[in-house]
């Protein structure tokens, strides 16, 4: 239960885990305040980017900080059995930089995974690396870092297979966290053209760990809360996941889509 739910393989809560009676979050003084950091570190081709390390360092630094303010404002609820509205607001614009910082840090990353992928498969790879290595007249270390994650797939055949893994792993998480800040930041609904989110930015103060929810949508219906928290814990835990299969990819995007069977 190292994310402090009692479920096996957690990626975050849905609606029917937010009316249990036992708390789904860890306290938040029972957090170790690297292990957000470390989680995203050890995914293929972050780890060993500094510059995405220092994203993934200040992501782990503000989720200590906006934990605090969440059970702050859960304590405050209840002792003045009423939204405190200041907390609150200032709760929510801080959680939502937060949140576009996290999308981010994994769209970036992401995007450098399928890259690789893409110039492995078409053979391009050592064309890349000698595109890279060409002397500039000058140290650039950015193009020397990218140098130096191509080498070591060339070198290493089998971390192609790890980077994809990665981004299996990152999946659901990504897509959550995708769906939240499309609502937050465009007013829209993830991968529906002109589809209006129905209450973008609205959250309600969540009475297990004092994050604000909000809803994820598919254009009609409501497919489950999911908050700042959420998406925090299920950082923590990434590495430890397993790797879902295409089915699982392909039946999970029928949900997020409002599209399973029978519904």
């Amino acid at each position: 239960m190292k994310d402090g739910r009692q479920d096996e393989e957690p990626i975050v809560p849905g609606p029917e885990e937010m009316h249990e009676d036992r708390p789904p979050y860890a306290p938040a003084s029972s957090l170790d305040p690297t292990q957000l950091r470390r989680a995203l570190s050890d995914l293929n081709l972050l780890g060993d980017d500094p510059f995405l390390r220092m994203q993934a360092f200040n992501l782990g630094m503000i989720d200590e900080w906006l934990t605090g303010l969440e059970q702050g404002l859960l304590e405050a609820l209840v002792r003045q059995d009423g939204t405190p509205l200041p907390e609150a607001a200032f709760l929510s614009a801080q959680s939502q930089m937060w949140l576009f910082a996290a999308y981010e840090l994994m769209r970036t990353w992401r995007q450098r995974c399928r890259d690789m992928i893409k110039w492995s498969e078409s053979g391009g790879l050592e064309r890349k690396l000698s595109e890279l290595e060409r002397d500039l007249g000058y140290l650039h270390f950015a193009r020397e870092v990218r140098a130096s994650q191509i080498r070591s797939a060339i070198e290493n055949p089998g971390r192609m297979e790890a980077i994809g893994q990665d981004l299996k792993r990152t999946y659901f998480l990504y897509a959550h966290l995708e769906a939240v800040r499309v609502s937050l930041a465009k007013h829209e609904v993830r991968r529906k053209r002109n589809a209006v989110a129905v209450q973008p930015g609205y959250g309600r103060i969540n009475l297990w760990c004092g994050a604000l929810d909000y809803d994820v949508e598919d254009g009609v219906y409501s497919v489950g809360p999911i908050n700042r928290r959420d998406i925090a814990d299920g950082i923590r835990v990434l590495v430890e996941r397993h790797v879902p299969s295409d089915e699982d990819l392909a039946s999970f995007d029928a949900y997020m889509r409002g599209s399973i069977e029978g519904e």
